[in-house]
């Protein structure tokens, strides 16, 4: 049965992407290993003085091995066994591209007449589980907004680490085991509770990013979301004879999903696609040869951007032939310092100190010319 959101030019193309990939995805591996490495040292570990008794943490480190040795396999097979009953329209589908942009699936009819605005699509981080954001993403947000002008409109509340357009509690197939999960969140004040569902949602959201970075399964996420984008688009009045451009900023686990859509989404809307990831953690996999740009918005104390470059090898220097490295060459990719930023927290790009300067590096970003008018 075919894949019922996908036309079977688009569909050729991810065929011919995972053609000849049958070798093992190490990438996918080692981010998933690395990554969930990382945030229990940087997310749950560092905070548990504070927040647990030392009565507490022992339990803890005991469910921990439990979760790494159990659950967490088995979310990573569910995501395979999901992404694969999407493709086969088990549980149900997203719209096909040459419908997304009819007048009947969007409002192109009441803003033809208007000239499009610049869209930038906000990617949030592997902590997202609905479409809401935390209070100190959403200020950072509006900040944004206000900064770009009423002609740059953001979209966010996108939920890139699930197969349709909802947040994990109505996931299909999984909604049963996050609601119960969240509800006992919210019904239990205890600090352990917490910790636990925090940990479970970051390990689904990254095992998504793993599966984005690999060549086999890769495809059929990053074309997924790709759609969900373009639906939302769509229901904003995005008109894709009009080229208007696009904008992808994605934060940590969201530059990756920002990058393996990118292309997709530049041949569904028929525009021209740019990247902007800040405190990004990706692999480069992707194609990536006809954006207009990608920048890296970094922190200069963000350990994470030392675990993104050692799980994923197509970002070694070793591999000059790898996509990642042919963009470096071709000078796509521009990078961005912030001293003293780290991936999270009171050092944060969200945090009052340092979200003025990644406003202005976003800003710096859509500016800059395109990596084709610079060739030209």
């Amino acid at each position: 049965m075919a894949p019922p959101s996908l036309t079977p030019a688009l569909r050729a193309a991810i065929r011919a992407q995972t053609r000849d990939q049958r070798q093992v995805g190490l990438g996918a591996v080692a981010v998933v290993g690395l990554g969930l490495g990382v945030l229990l040292v940087g997310h749950l570990i560092g905070p548990l003085d504070q927040l647990l008794s030392d009565a507490e943490q022992a339990p803890l480190l005991r469910v921990l091995v439990v979760l790494l040795l159990v659950l967490i396999p088995t979310a990573g097979i569910y995501s395979l066994v999901s992404q694969f009953a999407f493709w086969e329209g088990w549980i149900g589908s997203l719209p096909e591209p040459a419908q997304l942009f009819s007048p009947q699936n969007s409002r192109i009819h009441s803003t033809a007449t208007q000239p499009q605005p610049h869209y930038v699509v906000y990617l949030d981080g592997i902590h997202l589980h609905a479409s809401d954001h935390p209070p100190r993403i959403t200020a950072f947000l509006s900040l944004l907004q206000q900064s770009l002008g009423p002609r740059i409109k953001l979209l966010s509340g996108i939920e890139p680490y699930t197969v349709l357009p909802v947040g994990l509690a109505e996931d299909p197939g999984s909604a049963w085991f996050w609601r119960r999960l969240f509800n006992l969140q919210e019904q239990n004040p205890s600090a352990l509770v917490q910790v636990l569902a925090g940990l479970l949602v970051q390990a689904n959201n990254v095992i998504k990013v793993g599966i984005s970075s690999d060549r086999r399964y890769g495809p059929i996420v990053n074309m997924e979301q790709a759609l969900k984008v373009a639906e939302r688009l769509a229901e904003v009045g995005f008109d894709p004879s009009s080229g208007a451009p696009i904008t992808l900023l994605g934060y940590s686990g969201g530059g990756e999903m920002a990058m393996g859509m990118a292309d997709y989404l530049r041949r569904i809307c028929r525009s021209p696609v740019r990247i902007i990831t800040f405190c990004g953690v990706f692999s480069g996999n992707q194609e990536l040869s006809r954006v207009e740009g990608i920048t890296t918005v970094v922190g200069t104390r963000d350990p994470l951007q030392v675990v993104g470059r050692i799980a994923f090898p197509g970002r070694s220097p070793l591999l000059p032939f790898t996509r990642w490295n042919q963009a470096l060459r071709s000078g796509t990719v521009r990078h961005t310092l912030i001293p003293g930023m780290t991936h999270n927290g009171n050092q944060g790009p969200f945090s009052e100190r340092h979200r003025d300067a990644v406003i202005q590096a976003i800003q710096a970003a859509m500016a800059a010319p395109s990596a084709q008018s610079r060739a030209n």
